[in-house]
């Protein structure tokens, strides 16, 4: 069977406006209630795949974070820890089964019309996901790491050392990659399936491998095929 080349449709989909009501509805139970009220709201409506249950993830979503956009839409059984430091943008996409694991001082902001695929995990203490990234099923960010000193302590036991991750605007992240402490990834990057990337990926880079290296530069071929 041949390949097809089909049009995009969620990175062109048109911005849909929440209702105002459902907005208010999600700052009443703000104020009315506790975050792990909330927290308990929002397991009630974790697994369901009803409109109503969809509706409510969002609504109390929206309660739980420090800020969310318009049009955010969130699968069943996704998972937050600290949402109270999350800020999400316009048009977002969370797929079923993801975990967004933040600190209780730390800070993520996600940018819009960003499509996250299912079973992804984000060590998001220090984490910035710039507008239009995609990722991948199962991609990974971790944004911290054990210090391992001393060396006669258990490294479970020893510091953690936070550093800031950011994806660029217009990023591609493969199925399955992992995206290291301390990493930047430029803006309209491509990182292979199943990469490991332990230092920053330049704009427009397609970068593969264990450990990741750039393979090549994206407008480099481009400038190539323009000339044919």
């Amino acid at each position: 069977m041949s390949e097809r080349v089909v049009a995009a449709t969620f990175g062109k989909k048109e911005l849909r406006q929440d209702p105002a009501w459902e907005r208010e509805l999600a700052a009443a139970l703000r104020e009315q209630n506790s975050r792990e009220e909330l927290l308990a709201q929002y397991a009630r409506f974790r697994s369901g795949e009803s409109s109503f249950d969809t509706l409510m993830r969002r609504v109390i979503f929206r309660a739980l974070c420090r800020k969310v956009g318009h049009d955010i839409q969130v699968a069943p059984e996704v998972v937050l820890k600290h949402p109270e430091t999350m800020e999400f943008g316009d048009a977002v996409f969370i797929g079923a089964q993801s975990m967004i694991q933040g600190r209780y001082d730390g800070n993520c902001k996600i940018g819009n019309h960003v499509w996250i695929g299912p079973h992804a995990y984000f060590d998001a203490r220090d984490l910035v996901i710039e507008d239009y990234v995609g990722w991948g099923p199962g991609a990974k960010v971790l944004g911290s790491q054990h210090t391992g000193d001393p060396i006669d302590v258990p490294i479970i036991a020893t510091s953690l050392v936070i550093k800031p991750v950011v994806i660029g605007y217009g990023a591609d992240i493969g199925t399955n990659a992992t995206i290291l402490p301390g990493v930047h990834i430029g803006k309209h990057a491509i990182i292979g399936a199943g990469a490991v990337v332990t230092g920053d990926v330049p704009d427009y880079a397609i970068a593969a491998g264990v450990p990741a290296r750039v393979m090549r530069s994206r407008q480099a071929s481009d400038a190539a095929h323009n000339s044919q």
